[in-house]
């Protein structure tokens, strides 16, 4: 069975935050994702690997063709969603293009922050899970290693992440428009998890009046607030104290929003509706969109965030342009191995073929000796026999040939045989 190398997803720049958010899965959805999806297709799908992050859910597959008609579908049932939702918003690649995209997203020239190192970590972490589920087999972990492989050398050879604007760094910024001077503020993390913890970073610096880490956990939230001299509370204490916080940063893996309206609503009353700024990182989101219409609170999503990056990736189109022809090299390179396993299956079944052949002759040799033949003799009948047989099928093919294709299959005997006299090839040709 035919297997190509096919992409199915919806990121950034194919769907706004509420259709992705949709269908995010968490780390506990992907193996019964990956699971249902082999279940589904059966032989269909080969190999398969799950990448959800908060601005992508991707599937990369080692699947047959016709596959690729019915994954809205399935995706669209595994989320429990209408079609009609999501596929505007799909996208497909094949072959070369599946694994440029492969390689493009791995390098960062995919992701809001140009040039971020998150999303390769995010990916091996996808290849790691796809392997323990068995879920990988050559053709995707030869690609995937490629993938690093390429993201390493357009990193180390360009400056596509220099001088990055990082999500963290624009959620300050966007404080810094409602407050200006952060030092008077204090500021809640909910959260404990990377995203939060390079926030956490970005905010410190700006030596904010406190620092509070909500985390269902107080361990993890501890060993996080303790780099930044900073205090802990538990998730379900956030409706007694979400009002003495100017600026909320939250970044769960909760599947629903864990800051309503109603608790914000009182919270700003609490607060005289001063302003309130919020950044929700999560996808699916931490906080209710409808608190964005409260005339007091600032909130912004990922989304939002986004297009404050976009505005220093601009000026680095130099580096964009030298890490696409890194990766365009490295495409061909990629699927000039996929194009050589095609033949594969042929060169084993020449190698069986030539095995039985050389297997029967030597039984025949062993049993001429075993009668007592001269063992120069054996040999050399051994050679002959071996020799006649090898040739009898290419020079069948060659003297009974039409004479239009009689010139490309002399021609192409020098490389089948180097061995042979070219001169004479020459002679038999006319």
């Amino acid at each position: 069975m035919v297997m190509d190398v096919l992409t199915f997803g919806l990121n950034h720049h194919s769907a706004p935050v509420s259709v992705r958010e949709r269908v995010a899965m968490s780390g506990e959805l992907v193996r019964p994702a990956l699971d249902g999806l082999r279940s589904a297709f059966g032989s269909s799908v080969k190999e398969a690997t799950i990448l959800s992050t908060c601005n992508r859910t991707e599937i990369y597959m080692a699947a047959s063709p016709e596959v690729s008609e019915h994954i809205p579908n399935w995706l669209a049932d595994f989320n429990s969603l209408d079609k009609a939702l999501i596929k505007p918003h799909l996208y497909q690649y094949n072959q070369g293009d599946a694994v440029r995209h492969a390689f493009r997203v791995a390098s960062g020239l995919d992701s809001m922050v140009l040039g971020e190192a998150q999303i390769l970590g995010q990916m091996k972490t996808a290849v790691r899970e796809a392997n323990e589920a068995g879920a990988l087999g050559t053709m995707l972990n030869q690609l995937f290693q490629k993938t690093f492989s390429v993201a390493k050398e357009v990193r180390t050879q360009t400056a596509i992440g220099a001088q990055s604007v990082s999500m963290a760094a624009a959620a300050v910024r966007l404080a810094e428009r409602v407050f200006g001077d952060l030092n008077e503020t204090r500021v809640l993390f909910v959260g404990a998890g990377e995203m939060i913890e390079l926030c956490a970073t970005h905010f410190a610096a700006k030596s904010p009046k406190s620092i509070m880490v909500a985390n269902r956990t107080l361990e993890r939230g501890e060993a996080l607030a303790a780099r930044f001299d900073a205090q802990t509370m538990k998730l379900i204490d956030l409706p007694q104290h979400l009002h003495e916080y100017d600026i909320v940063v939250s970044c769960t893996a909760s599947a629903l929003p864990i800051l309503g309206l109603g608790m914000i609503q009182k919270a700003s009353k609490l607060r005289r509706f001063k302003p309130m700024v919020m950044v929700d990182l999560a996808v699916p989101r931490d906080i209710e969109p409808e608190v964005a219409k409260l005339d007091d609170v600032y909130l912004y999503t990922v989304d939002d965030l986004g297009r404050v990056v976009q505005m220093g990736n601009d000026s680095r189109q130099a580096a964009v342009v030298q890490a696409e022809a890194i990766i365009d090299s490295r495409v061909q390179s990629f699927m000039h191995w996929m194009q050589t396993r095609t033949v594969v299956p042929v060169i084993q079944g020449l190698n069986a073929g030539a095995d039985v052949v050389r297997q029967h002759e030597l039984e025949r040799a062993r049993k001429m000796l075993a009668k007592g033949m001269d063992p120069e003799e054996v040999l050399e009948r051994l050679s002959r026999s071996l020799t006649q047989k090898y040739l009898h099928a290419p020079m069948q093919v060659l003297n009974r040939s039409p004479e239009e294709d009689r010139g490309q299959l002399v021609g192409m005997l020098p490389k089948l045989f180097p061995f042979q006299d070219t001169e004479l090839l020459q002679e038999n040709k006319h």
